[in-house]
């Protein structure tokens, strides 16, 4: 394909087919995304389809496509400028001096023998794509330029037999030349907009070492199956997603979740492939491989999204479509105009004859006539139009990517500059989903500090697989407590556990647990309302049938979920949460961040109805979540925003995923897309902008074909640049997540 007239093309072929229920072609990555009913339409028939068009289906996908055609091009551009270059060495002195040199004859000559070449070799491609649409009955760009280079060439010849002809053979090699110029620049544009596929595929590993019985056998990467054991050492890249199945140590996953720390592996640990293992040896079990894993996906999705449009593309594509035939309608009239009315139409000339050194109003009117056509048929190119939309949809996707933000749907980009509020779930979202320990409580009892509670709480809690357990003996292993060893540990469901440490008896739980015992704990009860309050679980600790002190714990916040909900404040958006919490720690948690519109106590499927009640009263909503429970609501929401830490279902439902799971990558999201809304807002205005300018110049006969050709590319080039513009935009947020070591309060209990 060459303009957007041939997506347009392709796309009303394949749409021709019964069962198709929507196509879509993207002249930007050469893609077309159907949706189609199988028992229907088959492949065979989606590809006979493109073909009866004019067009041929790759049968291979081929990473370094854009490269080569650049390469193409380029070669092409050299050919035409070799022989278009001494054509204007040659036509200044005439258009200057009135001077054809050597002699009129051999200047004629040349002219017609130097744009033979340029036309028929440098131009061949343009001149076949324009006589297959032809023939298929469609018009494209390359049927403007093969008619506008073919119309001023033919004019060469009659010069010898005719004096007052005037011979525009040397201005249809400077067309061909600058349609072929911009080509070229535009085909490297397109192949730096579309890099982002590229740089994802180039981050998976290209071999795996697997075991085969107990020897190590590297192999391709694609032979790798579901059942073998790769084998991962210190600074290689895990070649595939997996289990440990052996060996411990730490990996660098910020490729995948921007965590600038290393994450320690263990036994029964999932890594990513193309992540980096640093220590040890791990290996490494592989459940998924090819298009299952992890990377695969991500490119999966921003090639959906490139394959997408943007509502205001809809107009882009009508005006497209009527674009090519509107034109030769146009250069008809032109032509009809100044052979009816020469007096009228060549009135603008004589004004800016003195002016404008290509201009002749003393030339017959006909050829004054095939001037005007021709710079009409050329200028009048519909590509910046059919580019403005796809290339900066293709920048800013891969610009996502990049940083962890995954359009799925291209319509998102212009919908979430519409969005009023941003409600967000709690858990996994705005907190970390998991309890950690917040607070330590110690008594009068000298004997009890601080370190001295969380290290008994932690040696008997260490032989339990409760959350609350987990969260403590985490919290001991953070501040390098050894423990103490137990024994005759038991644990009451629900309650707490208990075991001996030395020779003194150690019950860890709750209220209930303790009263059971015969341990009074009304001593410490004020605290514990006051921990309760905020949301917190109080754990209390007792040695020898007395209370020592309390371990609160508590699902906390992200690190940087206070800055990131300011900085949407700051970006005008209303915030909001909703989740099935109690009203009491729902409201703790929004008081902590800065939210004040609070949904909590709200069953899984009333989430969809709170998300209904809020777009009826203040408008557009997006919904950010990671949970199942948040699947329906995420669809419901006019943006659906996921959190790719979350559950495989919360991310198929979201138009926007985060993978990096941070509320700063939300603050980027919307950075990004209305970055990218912008580009594309400003493409369409300046494609629209040239058209409706240069056309009536061109009518008029101002306009000299070659400018009108350079021009004309130009467009096109400068609408795929502005596009690769939006690299230089920061949308980072001004919070970043960092880890951050924990500290725990100290109070004293009376």
């Amino acid at each position: 394909m060459t303009c957007a007239s041939c997506a347009i093309t392709v796309e009303r072929s394949l749409k021709k087919l019964a069962g198709v229920k929507a196509a879509n072609v993207n002249i930007a990555t050469e893609r077309a995304t159907v949706t189609y009913s199988a028992d229907q339409v088959s492949t065979l028939d989606l590809r006979n389809a493109v073909e009866s068009a004019g067009y041929t289906v790759e049968s291979e996908e081929k990473a370094d496509k854009s490269i080569e055609e650049m390469k193409k091009a380029r070669i092409r551009m050299f050919v035409a400028w070799i022989f278009t270059i001494p054509i204007i060495a040659l036509m200044l002195p005439e258009m200057l001096l009135n001077l054809a040199l050597p002699t009129p004859m051999i200047f004629n000559l040349c002219l017609i023998l130097l744009a033979i070449p340029v036309l028929i070799w440098a131009g061949l491609q343009t001149m076949r794509s324009a006589v297959k649409s032809i023939m298929h009955g469609e018009a494209n760009m390359d049927v403007l330029i093969m008619m506008g280079t073919t119309i001023a060439f033919i004019t060469g010849p009659p010069k010898f037999l005719f004096t007052d002809v005037f011979n525009y053979a040397g201005i249809s090699a400077m067309i061909m030349a600058f349609h072929l110029t911009g080509r070229y620049f535009e085909a490297k544009a397109k192949g730096r907009a579309s890099q982002a596929i590229r740089k994802l595929l180039k981050l998976g590993a290209k071999s795996a070492r697997i075991l085969v019985g107990h020897e190590e056998k590297e192999v391709p990467i694609q032979e790798v199956k579901t059942s073998d054991i790769m084998v991962v050492r210190p600074g290689e890249k895990i070649p595939t997603d997996g289990v440990v199945v052996e060996g411990e140590s730490s990996v660098d996953e910020s490729m995948a979740t921007g965590e600038s720390m290393p994450v320690a592996k263990i036994l029964g640990d999932e890594v990513i492939g193309a992540t980096m293992n640093q220590e040890g040896l791990l290996k490494v079990k592989a459940p998924k491989i090819g298009r299952d894993t992890f990377l695969s996906q991500v490119v999966k999705m921003v090639e959906e999204c490139q394959g997408t449009k943007v509502p205001i593309q809809e107009l882009a594509d009508t005006i497209t479509g009527y674009f090519v035939p509107a034109v030769l309608i146009i250069a008809a009239l032109t032509f009809i105009l100044w052979m009816t009315f020469p007096s009228v139409m060549s009135s603008a000339i004589k004004l800016v004859a003195p002016v404008l050194p290509w201009v002749n109003p003393d030339l017959p009117v006909i050829m004054l006539a095939i001037f005007a056509t021709v710079a009409s048929l050329v200028i009048a190119c519909p590509c910046a139009l059919g580019l403005a939309t796809p290339t900066a949809l293709m920048v800013g996707t891969g610009i996502g990517a990049e940083n962890g933000i995954l359009i799925r749907k291209g319509e998102a980009i212009q919908t979430l500059k519409g969005v009023k509020v941003i409600v967000f779930d709690k858990t996994g979202t705005i907190t970390k989903g998991r309890p950690a320990l917040t607070d330590i409580v110690t008594t009068t009892n000298p004997d009890f500090s601080e370190k001295e509670i969380l290290k008994i709480a932690a040696s008997v809690e260490v032989g339990s697989g409760h959350p609350i357990a987990k969260a403590i003996v985490e919290a001991s292993r953070e501040k390098d407590i050894p423990l103490y060893k137990m024994k005759s540990f038991k644990t009451i469901r629900g309650k707490g556990v208990a075991a001996s440490v030395g020779r003194k008896r150690v019950l860890v739980g709750n209220r209930i647990f303790m009263k059971e015992a015969g341990i009074d704990s009304t001593l410490i009860e004020n605290k514990l309302k006051s921990l309760e309050d905020e949301g917190k679980t109080a754990v209390l600790v007792a040695v020898e049938k007395k209370i020592v002190g309390v371990c609160a714990v508590a699902d906390t916040l992200k690190e940087d979920s206070v800055e990131a909900i300011n900085e949407l404040k700051k970006l005008g958006y209303e915030t909001a949460m909703i989740t099935g919490d109690n009203l009491r720690t729902a409201n703790n948690i929004a008081r902590k961040v800065g939210i004040k519109r609070v949904i909590a106590e709200v069953l899984p499927n009333q989430k969809v109805d709170e998300i209904l009640r809020l777009q009826n009263q203040v408008g557009m909503v997006a919904m950010v979540g990671d949970g199942i429970n948040d699947a329906p609501a995420l669809t419901q929401a006019n943006i659906g925003i996921a959190i790719g830490t979350g559950t495989e279902i919360a991310i198929e439902a979201g138009d926007i995923v985060l993978v990096r799971g941070s509320l700063s990558s939300m603050v980027s999201a919307i950075k990004l897309s209305k970055a990218t809304f912008r580009k594309i807002k400003q493409n369409l205005f300046w494609a629209f902008i040239y058209n409706t300018i240069a056309i009536p110049v061109a009518i008029f006969g101002l306009l000299h074909p070659a400018i009108a050709e350079l021009a004309m590319a130009i467009s096109s080039v400068s609408v795929v640049t502005n596009a690769n513009l939006l690299r230089r935009k920061n949308i980072h947020s001004t919070s970043k997540a960092r880890p951050t070591k924990k500290n725990y309060t100290r109070t004293t209990g009376q």
